[in-house]
């Protein structure tokens, strides 16, 4: 992945040496962080061995909570804490109907994919909600900088951070590995399935619920769709790009946050050589076929309906 993001990256700067400005250079780690957050929590969820299609809903439903709300309280932590809980409960209701009326992840999260866009849908009238641009909480998130860095980055960074220490230095990452790897096996040892699960769901819905905000905060206002389409492909194509194994058990947030960066200057360098911006989409297509292939040739899985 490393080699892959330093072929890029010379391949687009000896295109276009305005790619290295570091403006250019800033455009890039900011524009990742929204999709990039929610690439780190979808790999939980792949390692767990289960998939949520509904993020970019979950993001698009939370940041019109967030302005709706603040727009009535004239509050931002109240506008936050709104977006915060919904994107809780949202998850919860993911892992409810995946545990409880035993549905597969991915045609639960399809269904809730459907819900939540729609009921931001209904929320906002399929428009633009409020502004939150004059408010200094929201300023600073969206625009401001700490040590040199946007604010954003600093968040994407965290969040990076503490999933890589949970999942490395804790039990409760170690089970999580252990689930995906072998759900039987860790049911036996004594793990409670039923609760991760939930649980992991439920730090989805609030991270997304996050990045709705922050959504929010970059725009000025809340997008019910046109912010959030398309972000649960970029984090679930991230996820697998950075070596998390669909099937479970597999993978790394160094890997994902390694796939988000190269995503974002793949998208920016499309840009910047004046590439059609639908290519960009074919491009983040294709990259996550070319990852699954990949993850299966290294399985030594046999293909459905191929000789052995």
């Amino acid at each position: 992945m490393l080699i892959a993001l330093v072929l890029l990256v010379a391949i687009i700067g000896a295109q276009d040496p305005n790619f290295f400005r570091y403006q250019n250079l800033l455009a890039i780690g900011t524009s990742i962080t929204v999709f990039g957050i929610l690439a780190v929590v979808q790999t939980l969820v792949i390692l767990l061995g289960g998939l949520d299609i509904s993020v970019g809903s979950m993001a698009g439903l939370t940041s019109v909570v967030t302005a709706m709300v603040f727009t009535a309280t004239s509050s931002s932590a109240v506008g936050i804490g709104a977006a915060l809980l919904v994107g809780l409960a949202c998850g919860a209701l993911n892992g409810v109907i995946i545990v409880y009326g035993r549905v597969n992840a991915v045609i639960a999260t399809l269904a809730t994919l459907a819900a939540y866009k729609g009921l931001a849908q209904i929320l906002s009238g399929g428009r633009s909600q409020g502004y939150t641009g004059d408010d200094p909480v929201f300023t600073a998130l969206g625009r401001g900088t700490f040590l040199g860095l946007p604010v954003l980055i600093w968040i994407f960074l965290l969040v990076a951070l503490v999933a890589f220490l949970v999942l490395k230095y804790t039990d409760i990452g170690r089970n999580i590995y252990a689930i995906g790897g072998n759900p039987t096996a860790a049911r036996l040892s004594g793990i409670n399935l039923n609760r991760y699960i939930v649980g992991v769901y439920i730090v989805v819905g609030t991270v997304a619920g996050l990045a709705g905000v922050l959504l929010t905060a970059r725009t000025g206002s809340g997008q019910p769709v046109s912010g959030s389409e398309g972000l649960e492909l970029d984090a679930i194509t991230a996820a697998a790009l950075g070596g998390a194994a669909l099937t479970g058990g597999k993978g790394s947030i160094a890997g994902t946050v390694l796939a988000v960066i190269l995503l974002g200057v793949l998208s920016n360098g499309l840009t910047v050589l004046g590439v059609n911006s639908f290519w960009q989409n074919v491009a983040k297509g294709a990259l996550l076929v070319v990852a699954v292939v990949i993850q299966q040739r290294r399985s030594g899985q046999r293909s459905v309906g191929m000789p052995a």
